[in-house]
């Protein structure tokens, strides 16, 4: 039977150290993870981010779209380049756009 382990991450342990201590994450072996997709689904939804395995070195990380939202700033950023400037923080700032006339400079030949 496919089983499911809990486990601590700590930085420093599998992984080559890259993540930083992590509370108790839900791992998964990749064949467990096929199996019973679905419930690695359901679970990255409703519990938080599921850690998949092969041969218990290379992983990834399931999650919901909300928290990739959240990680990559999506939700954030405006639709359109009108939402952007009327989002901005500097609206009703008065900025001065004039220019003064540029006279050149002498230049010898």
């Amino acid at each position: 039977m496919a089983k499911l382990s809990r486990k601590t991450k700590v930085a420093g342990g599998t992984g080559g150290g890259k993540r930083p201590p992590k509370s108790i994450v839900p791992e998964w072996q990749v064949q467990t993870a096929k199996a019973r997709f679905s419930e690695v689904f359901r679970r990255a939804r409703t519990e938080g981010p599921q850690l998949i395995t092969r041969q218990g070195k290379e992983s990834v990380v399931m999650i919901s779209d909300e928290k990739y939202d959240e990680l990559v700033g999506r939700s954030h950023q405006p639709k359109t380049l009108i939402e952007f400037f009327r989002e901005s923080p500097l609206v009703g700032v008065e900025l001065d756009l004039e220019r003064q006339e540029d006279e050149g400079r002498e230049v010898e030949l």
